[in-house]
Protein backbone atom coordinates (compact mmCIF):
# COMPACT_ATOMS: atom_id res chain seq x y z
CA UNK A 1 0.00 0.00 0.00
CA UNK A 2 1.44 3.45 -0.94
CA UNK A 3 0.56 6.27 1.12
CA UNK A 4 0.62 9.84 1.10
CA UNK A 5 -0.30 13.08 3.29
CA UNK A 6 -2.71 15.59 2.29
CA UNK A 7 -2.75 18.91 3.56
CA UNK A 8 -5.55 21.19 3.06
CA UNK A 9 -5.92 24.91 3.55
CA UNK A 10 -8.49 27.67 3.07
CA UNK A 11 -7.27 29.07 -0.31
CA UNK A 12 -5.60 32.57 -1.44
CA UNK A 13 -5.15 33.79 -4.66
CA UNK A 14 -1.45 35.15 -5.59
CA UNK A 15 -2.81 37.25 -8.30
CA UNK A 16 -5.25 39.98 -7.68
CA UNK A 17 -7.21 39.83 -10.76
CA UNK A 18 -8.22 36.47 -9.98
CA UNK A 19 -9.75 37.93 -7.11
CA UNK A 20 -13.04 37.73 -8.77
CA UNK A 21 -13.13 33.91 -9.34
CA UNK A 22 -11.71 33.28 -6.43
CA UNK A 23 -14.78 35.62 -4.06
CA UNK A 24 -17.08 33.86 -6.21
CA UNK A 25 -15.63 30.47 -4.84
CA UNK A 26 -15.95 31.49 -1.53
CA UNK A 27 -19.72 32.69 -2.31
CA UNK A 28 -20.84 29.48 -3.89
CA UNK A 29 -20.54 30.82 -7.25
CA UNK A 30 -22.44 34.07 -6.84
CA UNK A 31 -19.85 36.90 -8.37
CA UNK A 32 -19.03 39.55 -5.76
CA UNK A 33 -20.72 43.22 -5.67
CA UNK A 34 -18.21 45.59 -7.13
CA UNK A 35 -18.02 47.28 -2.99
CA UNK A 36 -16.79 43.69 -2.06
CA UNK A 37 -14.09 42.74 -4.56
CA UNK A 38 -12.81 46.61 -4.15
CA UNK A 39 -12.55 46.18 -0.39
CA UNK A 40 -10.74 42.92 -0.94
CA UNK A 41 -8.81 43.89 -3.42
CA UNK A 42 -7.84 47.31 -0.93
CA UNK A 43 -7.03 44.71 1.99
CA UNK A 44 -4.26 42.51 -0.38
CA UNK A 45 -2.56 45.77 -1.47
CA UNK A 46 -2.25 46.74 2.01
CA UNK A 47 -0.49 44.12 3.12
CA UNK A 48 1.94 44.19 -0.19
CA UNK A 49 -0.68 42.73 -2.83
CA UNK A 50 -0.35 39.17 -1.65
CA UNK A 51 -1.21 36.93 0.76
CA UNK A 52 1.82 34.34 1.87
CA UNK A 53 -0.88 31.73 2.47
CA UNK A 54 0.24 29.82 -0.49
CA UNK A 55 3.96 29.55 -0.04
CA UNK A 56 3.78 28.94 3.70
CA UNK A 57 1.40 26.03 2.93
CA UNK A 58 3.97 24.73 0.18
CA UNK A 59 6.78 25.15 2.87
CA UNK A 60 5.18 23.31 5.78
CA UNK A 61 3.79 20.37 3.29
CA UNK A 62 7.70 20.09 2.50
CA UNK A 63 8.82 20.14 5.83
CA UNK A 64 6.34 17.48 7.17
CA UNK A 65 7.44 15.31 4.08
CA UNK A 66 11.17 15.65 4.96
CA UNK A 67 10.00 14.53 8.49
CA UNK A 68 7.92 11.72 8.04
CA UNK A 69 9.47 9.97 4.92
CA UNK A 70 5.82 10.41 2.75
CA UNK A 71 4.84 12.61 0.01
CA UNK A 72 3.59 15.42 0.96
CA UNK A 73 0.74 17.50 -0.99
CA UNK A 74 -0.72 20.52 -0.57
CA UNK A 75 -4.21 21.27 -1.59
CA UNK A 76 -6.97 24.11 -0.88
CA UNK A 77 -10.48 24.02 -0.04
CA UNK A 78 -11.37 27.28 -2.33
CA UNK A 79 -8.66 27.95 -5.02
CA UNK A 80 -5.75 25.95 -6.53
CA UNK A 81 -4.59 23.58 -6.25
CA UNK A 82 -7.83 22.25 -5.85
CA UNK A 83 -8.15 18.81 -4.07
CA UNK A 84 -9.44 16.59 -6.95
CA UNK A 85 -6.39 17.75 -8.92
CA UNK A 86 -4.21 16.74 -6.27
CA UNK A 87 -5.44 13.63 -5.48
CA UNK A 88 -5.83 12.53 -9.30
CA UNK A 89 -1.91 13.63 -9.05
CA UNK A 90 -1.21 11.15 -6.40
CA UNK A 91 -3.31 8.62 -8.10
CA UNK A 92 -0.95 9.01 -11.32
CA UNK A 93 1.81 8.29 -8.75
CA UNK A 94 -0.12 4.96 -7.61
CA UNK A 95 -1.14 6.11 -4.43
CA UNK A 96 -4.04 4.27 -2.69
CA UNK A 97 -4.13 5.70 0.89
CA UNK A 98 -4.45 8.86 1.65
CA UNK A 99 -3.60 10.88 5.53
CA UNK A 100 -5.80 14.15 5.32
CA UNK A 101 -5.04 16.86 7.55
CA UNK A 102 -7.08 19.91 7.78
CA UNK A 103 -5.04 23.05 7.96
CA UNK A 104 -7.82 24.18 9.56
CA UNK A 105 -7.88 22.38 12.96
CA UNK A 106 -11.14 23.54 14.62
CA UNK A 107 -13.15 22.94 11.64
CA UNK A 108 -11.76 19.60 10.46
CA UNK A 109 -14.82 18.12 8.88
CA UNK A 110 -15.14 21.10 6.68
CA UNK A 111 -12.03 20.58 4.65
CA UNK A 112 -12.32 16.86 5.33
CA UNK A 113 -15.34 16.39 3.12
CA UNK A 114 -13.86 18.73 0.38
CA UNK A 115 -11.03 15.78 0.14
CA UNK A 116 -13.58 13.14 0.38
CA UNK A 117 -16.13 14.60 -2.19
CA UNK A 118 -12.97 15.37 -4.82
CA UNK A 119 -12.17 11.33 -4.19
CA UNK A 120 -15.72 10.75 -4.61
CA UNK A 121 -15.71 12.57 -8.24
CA UNK A 122 -12.85 10.72 -9.20
CA UNK A 123 -13.94 7.14 -8.42
CA UNK A 124 -17.36 8.24 -10.57
CA UNK A 125 -14.64 8.99 -13.52
CA UNK A 126 -13.77 5.48 -13.29
CA UNK A 127 -10.24 6.12 -11.47
CA UNK A 128 -9.20 4.09 -8.45
CA UNK A 129 -11.02 4.42 -5.36
CA UNK A 130 -8.78 5.77 -2.71
CA UNK A 131 -8.70 4.88 1.14
CA UNK A 132 -8.42 8.35 3.60
CA UNK A 133 -7.47 8.74 6.56
CA UNK A 134 -9.18 12.17 7.68
CA UNK A 135 -8.11 13.77 10.45
CA UNK A 136 -10.57 14.91 13.18
CA UNK A 137 -10.67 17.92 14.92
CA UNK A 138 -7.13 18.43 16.60
CA UNK A 139 -6.95 21.51 17.74
CA UNK A 140 -6.33 20.26 21.50
CA UNK A 141 -3.06 17.75 20.19
CA UNK A 142 -0.44 18.63 22.83
CA UNK A 143 2.16 20.02 21.02
CA UNK A 144 0.01 22.65 19.05
CA UNK A 145 -1.45 23.74 22.41
CA UNK A 146 2.51 24.44 23.56
CA UNK A 147 3.13 26.03 20.39
CA UNK A 148 0.16 28.86 21.06
CA UNK A 149 1.17 28.89 24.89
CA UNK A 150 4.92 29.44 24.01
CA UNK A 151 3.97 32.09 21.28
CA UNK A 152 2.03 33.85 23.61
CA UNK A 153 4.87 33.46 26.49
CA UNK A 154 7.33 35.46 24.15
CA UNK A 155 4.84 37.78 22.74
CA UNK A 156 4.40 38.64 26.66
CA UNK A 157 8.35 38.79 27.42
CA UNK A 158 8.46 41.07 24.55
CA UNK A 159 6.17 43.76 25.54
CA UNK A 160 7.99 45.40 28.43
CA UNK A 161 6.57 48.32 30.67
CA UNK A 162 3.21 47.49 30.97
CA UNK A 163 1.78 46.23 34.60
CA UNK A 164 0.39 43.07 34.10
CA UNK A 165 -3.25 44.08 35.34
CA UNK A 166 -2.68 46.67 32.76
CA UNK A 167 -2.42 43.86 30.01
CA UNK A 168 -5.15 41.90 28.68
CA UNK A 169 -4.56 38.63 26.17
CA UNK A 170 -7.64 38.16 23.33
CA UNK A 171 -6.85 35.28 21.76
CA UNK A 172 -8.90 35.57 18.63
CA UNK A 173 -10.26 32.94 15.71
CA UNK A 174 -12.12 33.61 12.73
CA UNK A 175 -15.98 34.17 13.19
CA UNK A 176 -18.82 32.05 11.75
CA UNK A 177 -22.23 32.79 10.81
CA UNK A 178 -24.73 32.08 13.89
CA UNK A 179 -27.06 29.98 11.67
CA UNK A 180 -23.85 27.54 10.96
CA UNK A 181 -23.34 27.26 14.92
CA UNK A 182 -26.64 26.52 15.94
CA UNK A 183 -26.85 24.17 13.59
CA UNK A 184 -25.07 22.05 15.56
CA UNK A 185 -21.53 22.95 13.86
CA UNK A 186 -18.92 22.55 17.40
CA UNK A 187 -16.76 25.06 16.19
CA UNK A 188 -17.15 27.60 18.92
CA UNK A 189 -17.13 24.84 21.83
CA UNK A 190 -13.70 23.80 20.26
CA UNK A 191 -12.26 27.11 19.76
CA UNK A 192 -12.78 27.63 23.63
CA UNK A 193 -11.60 24.02 24.34
CA UNK A 194 -8.41 25.52 22.78
CA UNK A 195 -7.89 28.54 24.41
CA UNK A 196 -8.86 26.58 27.78
CA UNK A 197 -6.03 23.61 27.39
CA UNK A 198 -3.65 27.17 26.31
CA UNK A 199 -4.19 29.15 29.10
CA UNK A 200 -3.76 25.98 31.85
CA UNK A 201 -0.81 25.41 29.19
CA UNK A 202 0.30 29.35 30.51
CA UNK A 203 0.00 28.33 33.72
CA UNK A 204 -1.64 29.79 36.97
CA UNK A 205 0.43 33.30 36.74
CA UNK A 206 -0.92 34.00 33.08
CA UNK A 207 -2.38 37.22 32.02
CA UNK A 208 -5.87 37.47 32.06
CA UNK A 209 -7.11 36.23 28.62
CA UNK A 210 -10.84 36.36 26.56
CA UNK A 211 -11.75 34.52 23.18
CA UNK A 212 -12.82 36.60 20.50
CA UNK A 213 -14.03 36.50 17.38
CA UNK A 214 -13.00 38.04 14.36
CA UNK A 215 -12.97 38.54 10.68
CA UNK A 216 -16.65 38.63 10.30
CA UNK A 217 -17.92 38.61 6.48
CA UNK A 218 -18.91 41.81 4.89
CA UNK A 219 -22.40 40.80 3.78
CA UNK A 220 -23.65 41.55 7.36
CA UNK A 221 -25.84 39.50 8.93
CA UNK A 222 -25.43 37.56 12.68
CA UNK A 223 -22.33 36.50 13.53
CA UNK A 224 -20.61 34.64 16.28
CA UNK A 225 -19.25 36.69 19.06
CA UNK A 226 -18.20 38.51 20.89
CA UNK A 227 -16.10 40.12 18.24
CA UNK A 228 -12.91 42.01 18.61
CA UNK A 229 -13.84 45.28 18.77
CA UNK A 230 -16.28 44.20 21.48
CA UNK A 231 -13.28 42.79 22.88
CA UNK A 232 -11.07 46.08 22.54
CA UNK A 233 -13.96 47.96 23.89
CA UNK A 234 -14.60 45.67 27.18
CA UNK A 235 -10.30 45.98 27.64
CA UNK A 236 -10.30 50.02 27.08
CA UNK A 237 -13.17 49.80 29.84
CA UNK A 238 -11.50 47.81 31.96
CA UNK A 239 -8.45 50.62 32.13
CA UNK A 240 -6.17 48.29 30.31
CA UNK A 241 -3.40 49.91 28.42
CA UNK A 242 -1.86 47.40 26.01
CA UNK A 243 -3.60 44.32 24.04
CA UNK A 244 -1.72 41.10 22.84
CA UNK A 245 -3.72 39.26 20.30
CA UNK A 246 -3.37 35.95 20.01
CA UNK A 247 -5.06 34.06 16.99
CA UNK A 248 -5.39 30.38 18.04
CA UNK A 249 -7.66 29.91 15.33
CA UNK A 250 -5.13 30.08 12.74
CA UNK A 251 -2.08 28.18 11.88
CA UNK A 252 -0.69 31.11 8.94
CA UNK A 253 0.00 34.22 7.85
CA UNK A 254 -3.17 35.59 5.70
CA UNK A 255 -5.29 38.59 4.90
CA UNK A 256 -7.17 37.76 8.56
CA UNK A 257 -3.47 38.53 10.27
CA UNK A 258 -1.89 40.72 8.25
CA UNK A 259 -4.78 43.09 7.36
CA UNK A 260 -7.46 42.50 10.02
CA UNK A 261 -5.18 42.62 13.14
CA UNK A 262 -1.85 44.36 12.35
CA UNK A 263 -3.82 46.94 10.08
CA UNK A 264 -7.19 47.63 11.47
CA UNK A 265 -7.14 45.81 14.80
CA UNK A 266 -4.00 48.08 15.97
CA UNK A 267 -5.63 51.32 14.70
CA UNK A 268 -9.37 50.50 16.20
CA UNK A 269 -6.86 49.78 19.54
CA UNK A 270 -5.03 53.13 19.20
CA UNK A 271 -8.47 54.78 18.91
CA UNK A 272 -9.33 53.89 21.91
CA UNK A 273 -6.33 54.63 23.76
CA UNK A 274 -3.97 51.33 24.08
CA UNK A 275 -1.04 49.65 22.21
CA UNK A 276 -1.55 46.50 20.31
CA UNK A 277 0.80 43.84 19.56
CA UNK A 278 0.17 40.02 18.56
CA UNK A 279 1.80 37.05 19.26
CA UNK A 280 3.62 35.02 16.01
CA UNK A 281 2.12 33.19 13.41
CA UNK A 282 3.02 29.56 13.61
CA UNK A 283 3.49 29.42 10.04
CA UNK A 284 5.83 26.70 8.93
CA UNK A 285 7.90 26.35 12.12
CA UNK A 286 8.94 23.43 13.97
CA UNK A 287 6.57 23.70 16.32
CA UNK A 288 4.03 23.68 13.75
CA UNK A 289 5.51 20.31 11.97
CA UNK A 290 5.78 18.57 15.13
CA UNK A 291 1.98 19.38 15.75
CA UNK A 292 1.09 17.66 12.14
CA UNK A 293 3.74 15.27 12.30
CA UNK A 294 1.81 13.78 15.68
CA UNK A 295 -1.85 14.02 13.86
CA UNK A 296 -0.49 11.64 10.90
CA UNK A 297 1.37 8.84 12.84
CA UNK A 298 -1.58 8.92 15.54
CA UNK A 299 -3.44 8.67 12.14
CA UNK A 300 -1.75 5.78 10.58
CA UNK A 301 -1.18 4.09 13.79
CA UNK A 302 -5.14 3.79 14.52
CA UNK A 303 -5.38 2.39 10.88
CA UNK A 304 -2.79 -0.04 11.26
Amino acid sequence: MRTAVVVIGHGTVDDLDDLPAFLGQIRRGHPPPLPLLREVRRRYEAIGGKSPLHAIGQEVAAKLEARIGLPVRLAMRLWKPYPKEVLAGLLDEGVDRVVVVPLAQHSAHVYGEAVESAAGELAGEGRKSLRLLRASNWGREPSLTRAYADAIALGLRQTPDVARGHLRVLMTAHSLPLAVVRSGDPYESEVRASAAAIAEALGPDGPGAEVVFQSQGMGGGDWLGPSLVEGLDAARDAGIRHVLVAPIGFLADHVEILYDIDVEARALAADRGMSLTRTRSLNASDALIDALESVVRALLTAAG
